[in-house]
């Protein structure tokens, strides 16, 4: 966008001629990418009730930047121009990525946009590190790009003292949002199951993927037409949730298209616009990988199995993901698929404690902070976190 289409509400130099509500706080919502874009979702949805503040978007630079623009659209926001938005000043900035946050002028809340920090780059001494909570991103000419970096566990502290010590001092350990979206998502399991059209006899198999060439996508995706060749159509209804790289790396087009016989023999697919969740939360069985939403899923007590992992997965130790690939049964290709998914432990009391260690509170601790660094008191109506939406119905 141009200097042309810069807006002159609700935000800007002359916005106090225009607008109806005066003296308003301003909130930015930073979205780099669809999968961060979710999460800074959450957030504002903590905040945007205040009949005090004034919440309006940008879309920040990123090499996964595709479907951003769709997705702002659909949420009926106002959305300004990156350049306009880092011309201006905002009372307060929420993201859930770093790139370019040091452009931003506000107090600036950075979140993870996923469980916990399991991925994992070399050092110099060829350390496996957590990627994610090092001075690279964290750090610019030396100083946080956040105010307050929102943790989830109180072991990646840790980890900044260990690899950001710059950043110790703002960040505070929170709670995982998704994680207790997902859980107050659980009582309306049935509502989600009717939805997607599984009878309360069937098992429903939700199959998960993460982005990249080692991932279910990249190396397995013949597993999907074969659990609907051999999983009998009276007793299981098959799903599939595709990382939004995927979609918006390939193309909405192409993955439908890979896909297309798959949906004409009954899958699932859950397109970029309906809620993930609502299809781990109504899963019998998840067949994923070492992607965070296979670990969100054996945090609510799904039973999971497993791809195999490529030979060089970087996944840290102690994370979710590393905890759930060394418990959870590994799906064997050359085997019946049926007979693999009548069983599975409930891992949920090993997988949980590592994705957070403040379960339940994340809504509370980031309103508090997030106020906090706006100057306000928080609203004295603190609404529950509420389940998530249902999916429309297939026909």
């Amino acid at each position: 966008m141009g200097a042309s289409e810069w807006l002159d509400v609700p935000v800007g130099i002359n916005a106090r001629q225009w607008v109806t509500r005066q003296g308003l706080r301003t909130v930015l919502a930073v979205v780099h990418t669809v999968t961060s874009g979710e999460r800074v979702l959450e957030a504002v949805e903590l905040l945007e009730t205040d009949p005090r503040l004034q919440v309006v978007f940008t879309q920040a630079p990123d090499v996964f930047g595709n479907g951003v623009e769709e997705l702002l659209r659909s949420t009926g926001a106002v959305v300004l121009p990156w350049e306009q938005a880092i011309r201006e000043r905002f009372d307060l900035a929420l993201a859930a990525a770093y790139g370019t946050l040091h452009r931003v002028h506000a107090p600036v809340v950075a979140m993870a946009h996923g469980a916990g920090y399991s991925k994992g780059h070399r050092s110099t001494t060829g350390e496996l590190r957590p990627y994610g909570l090092d001075g690279q991103r964290l750090l610019h000419n030396g100083k946080p790009v956040a105010d307050l970096v929102v943790l989830s566990h109180d072991s990646q502290l840790e980890v900044l003292r260990d690899q950001c010590l710059e950043a110790v001092d703002v960040a505070e350990v929170i709670g995982d949002l998704t994680l207790d979206r997902l859980t107050a998502s659980l009582p309306s399991r049935p509502a989600y199951r009717a939805a997607l059209g599984v009878e309360p006899e069937q098992t429903l198999v939700v199959v998960t993927s993460t982005w990249g060439g080692d991932s279910l996508f990249g190396a397995h995706l013949e597993l999907i037409p074969r659990l609907l060749e051999e999983l009998p159509a009276d007793r299981f209804r098959v799903a599939a949730l595709c990382h939004p790289a995927i979609w918006y790396g390939h193309g909405p087009r192409q993955v439908k298209a890979w896909l297309a016989d798959c949906v004409d023999a009954g899958l699932r697919l859950f397109t970029p616009e309906l809620d993930w969740r609502a299809a781990i939360v109504a899963a019998d069985h998840v067949i994923g990988d070492h992607g965070s939403t296979t670990a969100y899923a054996a945090a609510i007590g799904r039973r999971v199995s497993l791809v195999e992992p490529p030979r060089r997965l970087a996944v840290v130790d102690d994370s979710p993901q590393a905890r759930l690939g060394g418990l959870a049964e590994r799906l064997r290709s050359g085997e019946p698929l049926a007979a693999q998914l009548v069983a599975g432990d409930d891992l949920a009391d090993e997988v949980a404690p590592l994705v957070t260690s403040r379960p339940g509170l994340a809504a509370a601790g980031l309103r508090e902070s997030c106020y906090r660094l706006l100057g306000l008191t928080v609203p004295g109506a603190h609404r529950a976190l509420s389940p998530v939406d249902v999916p429309r119905v297939w026909s």
